[in-house]
């Protein structure tokens, strides 16, 4: 096997394409288990990035690689549950996480730590890491399967090769593989706009909300505020995009407007002093066609990226991630499953990624009420109603409702002489 000037190996059972939480869990499982990686990350971490409130489902992926403790070292917070200002009342009410076990916190982060954090538990484990190496293009044999990438490091001109048993495109919304190998579609329910910044000197919301989020809805939108550090919040507003379309106003000033009509939101806010520039980003919720394909498949935003009223994004993708390390470990010692293996991934996946996204959009109907949303994740998740309907809404929005195989996919038939083409 040869290397590069850099003294890594240009041979690989897998290359990640991304170094993100999705990218960064399914290099550390593998190498955890022997295999050889190359992670190819385009940024310098630490980097900045949204998306700082997490989810119970993410702490078993991060349990699997041993660093759940690295995060309360880092002192961030611990988020017990939430606050919400939704439904037709406008009455704020309250959903704790302990109600849908068996994790009763998740975290609030700075996500250019809690992404590091992960990075570097991969290369603890073994994977080889390379920063700001941009990935040009997928390598592909006489018929069409991928066993490679090239790509370049800043700095330097010089096209290298990296070749491997199977390419994981964990690239975010860049879709490196997924741009050339699969159409999307967008959910047009969810195309939203969101502008946000960062406030200091915020209060917080009293007693055990202390730690909570805020989703405070409004009547053409809702505001997130996430405790992120002290006395730090970010606060970001979400609406339609045909909506922020309908006035002259800018983003940003639509934000401040808004935080005016607010109820919670205000108060926590009236005191404090902007500490951060303004960021937007819109149209972002969608789906790959086509999570795989010959050598090569998809996991976290590459593959689908859904609303981020309940926080799901970094769950989903460290959930798939790690049940797609389970899966290439099978598929490195027995090739001839591949297709149907990575088959039954992306159907678990899609799945899973169907029900947050069913909800979410039935969720976004504000003018029901409380018992409302309660019953409508328990007829989602638990339709023989073996659990109150309040606990069956907290195990939907923690990612743990386990009614698909995302948390618990099984493909040991695929390695005892079943039929590969045997339905999933």
């Amino acid at each position: 096997m040869s290397s590069n000037l850099f003294g890594i190996p240009d041979q690989f059972d897998v290359v990640v394409i991304g170094g993100g939480p999705a990218g960064a869990t399914a290099a550390g499982l593998l190498a955890k288990n022997g295999r050889s990686v190359l992670v190819l990350e385009r940024e310098r971490f630490p980097r900045y990035h949204i998306g700082e409130s997490l989810i119970p489902a993410v702490m078993r992926p991060m349990e699997e690689l041993g660093i759940v403790d690295r995060f309360d070292q880092r002192g961030f917070e611990r988020k017990y549950g939430g606050t919400l200002v939704w439904g037709n009342e406008q009455i704020p009410w309250n959903f704790s996480f302990i109600k849908g076990g068996p994790y009763a916190y998740a975290f609030h982060t700075r996500r250019a730590d809690f992404d590091t954090v992960v990075l570097d538990r991969a290369r603890e484990l073994g994977a080889h890491v390379l920063e700001e190496a941009t990935v040009k293009e997928p390598i592909q044999d006489e018929t069409g399967r991928v066993t490679g990438v090239r790509y370049t490091v800043q700095g330097d001109k010089t096209v290298r090769e990296a070749r491997a048993s199977l390419v994981v495109d964990a690239s975010g919304q860049a879709r490196v593989l997924s741009r050339r190998f699969s159409e999307i579609t967008w959910h047009d329910q969810l195309r939203n706009v969101a502008v946000w910044t960062y406030f200091d000197g915020c209060d917080r919301l009293p007693g055990d909300e202390w730690t909570n989020i805020l989703i405070e809805g409004l009547e053409e939108g809702w505001f997130w505020a996430i405790p992120i550090d002290k006395d730090r919040q970010s606060v970001g507003y979400v609406t339609r995009t045909e909506t922020a379309g309908k006035t002259d106003a800018s983003l940003q000033e639509l934000f401040l407007q808004e935080v005016e009509r607010s109820t919670k939101l205000k108060h926590l806010l009236r005191d404090a002093r902007q500490s951060g520039g303004w960021r937007s980003a819109r149209d972002w919720s969608y789906q790959s066609h086509t999570f795989h394909g010959d050598g090569w498949v998809l996991v976290g935003d590459s593959a689908a990226f859904v609303d981020p009223l309940f926080s799901t994004g970094v769950a989903l993708a460290t959930l798939a991630a790690s049940t797609l390390s389970k899966v290439i470990d099978k598929v490195l010692d027995h090739p001839e499953i591949e297709k149907e293996a990575l088959k039954r991934y992306a159907t678990a996946y899609s799945g899973f990624f169907d029900e947050i996204r069913t909800f979410v959009e039935r969720f976004y109907d504000r003018t029901k009420y409380k018992e409302f949303y309660y019953s409508l994740a328990q007829e989602m998740v638990d339709p023989e109603k073996k659990n109150e309907p309040s606990a069956d809404f907290v195990q939907l929005i923690s990612g743990l409702s386990g009614r698909h195989p995302l948390l618990n996919l099984n493909i040991d038939d695929l390695t005892a002489g079943s039929s590969v083409g045997a339905a999933s």
